[in-house]
């Protein structure tokens, strides 16, 4: 069995389906991986010995420079479209018995998996961007028709409007030039009528929150058995557990000043400060002894350690920080990012600071509440329930699907038991 994954998008798009693919290959299945050619990302793919086929542009140069623009998000749209196109049937040139596909709207995959006539998936990790009655576009909570707002089905159809803007005639052009017709709207032809949700259940429940038959498998998490750096290890056997601070791919999007503001903030509890340098290259204020910058490690471990986590509520650092028990501050820039915070607020488990420009006041008030005795046994409570066989709920699903495809009568995804 072969099969083919694909996504454009941070590591928080990708580390997932190293995930998946190292379940399918314990299934037994042949798999390839298309994402974007960040070394970062190559690197990540080779330590699970998964080569990485190049996809795209990397993500980090277009995110690393000023905040996109409208402007930008009209050149990426149909080169991605083209690279999909171009990557993935070369990609499956060697065979095909499945195609999934994540990230960035991935207009192109599933017109390549129905051209090789094969199984197409289509996967997310959170339920942003999935059309509902309880959440507006980008995953905002909000009543299904408040008072002086816009109705949820309006703002879902220009939604769809907005994404045919953006995709619609790359897309509709490279069908035609393999003989496939154009399609009704972009946006519903990615996410077919039966997307799967790669989240725990925990901290996204998804019953009723789309009219879509949604299958959710769980969050795919990929074990992490590295040990942590001699320099950090040494840091935190020096003191009392720091409180971590980091916005992942976050480099444009991360708030202004912010290692300055969270190193005040986490000083004024007494706490020392363990800043993750990222995209966004967080760097210390001074050369205090209390503080520590990191590269690129393995948080599964890390986060077991620290008093709490301080980020921008990306899926996959919400679901390795409640995992590990850490209490949480959430600075929501962008996207999925307000429903992560939303979601740790309403569980217990830390705080969402609203205000987009933290102070160091703001700061230390989310962290006040976020080191609370209770926010810090509810953490740890919560961290009991959250699942780690997500990957492999879905690994055995894809290859049930490429299976009963191969087999007349036997079409169809089963749901996860």
């Amino acid at each position: 069995m072969r099969v083919l994954l694909t996504t454009w998008g941070s590591r928080g798009d990708v580390e997932p389906l190293a995930a998946l693919a190292v379940e399918l290959r314990e299934l037994g299945a042949r798999v390839r991986v298309c994402a974007p050619p960040d070394e970062e990302f190559a690197a990540l793919l080779a330590r699970v010995g998964v080569p990485l086929v190049p996809l795209g542009p990397t993500v980090h140069s277009v995110v690393a420079a000023a905040k996109p623009t409208a402007a930008d998000a009209f050149r990426l749209a149909p080169e991605l479209v083209a690279a999909r196109f171009e990557t993935l049937t070369a990609a499956a040139a060697e065979g095909c018995d499945a195609l999934l596909a994540t990230g960035l709207m991935p207009a192109g995959a599933r017109d390549v998996a129905e051209k090789l006539g094969v199984p197409y998936v289509y996967a997310c990790f959170h339920l942003a961007g999935l059309p509902s009655r309880h959440l507006r576009p980008g995953a905002r909570p909000g009543p299904a028709s408040a008072p002086g707002e816009t109705d949820h089905r309006v703002l879902w159809r220009q939604d769809a409007d907005r994404v045919d803007a953006l995709y619609g005639e790359a897309l509709a052009r490279h069908r035609a030039a393999i003989g496939l017709p154009p399609v009704a709207g972009v946006r519903d032809h990615v996410f077919t009528g039966r997307p799967w949700l790669a989240a725990d259940a925990t901290l996204c429940p998804a019953r009723g929150m789309t009219d879509l038959d949604l299958v959710q498998t769980g969050a795919w998490l990929l074990p992490d058995d590295r040990p942590l750096p001699p320099g950090l290890e040494a840091f935190l056997e020096a003191g009392p557990p720091p409180v971590y601070v980091g916005f992942g791919s976050m480099a444009a999007h991360a708030p202004q000043d912010i290692a300055r503001v969270a190193t005040e903030a986490c000083r004024a509890h007494g706490r020392r400060v363990l800043l993750a340098r990222g995209w966004a290259g967080l760097a210390p204020v001074d050369d205090a002894d209390d503080c520590f910058v990191v590269g690129e490690v393995n948080q599964q471990a890390l986060f077991r350690r620290v008093a709490a986590v301080v980020h921008h509520g990306g899926a996959g650092t919400t679901t390795a920080a409640a995992r590990a028990g850490a209490p949480q501050v959430v600075l929501p820039r962008i996207a999925d990012q307000p429903y992560w915070a939303g979601r740790v607020a309403e569980l217990g488990i830390g705080a969402a600071h609203g205000a987009p420009a933290p102070t160091a006041g703001s700061l230390s008030a989310a962290l006040t509440e976020a080191l609370a005795p209770g926010t810090v046994a509810r953490a740890a409570a919560v961290a009991a329930t959250i699942r780690t066989d997500g990957a492999a709920v879905a690994a055995r699903l894809l290859l049930d699907a490429a299976a009963g495809a191969a087999a007349p009568g036997q079409r169809g995804v089963r749901r996860p038991r």
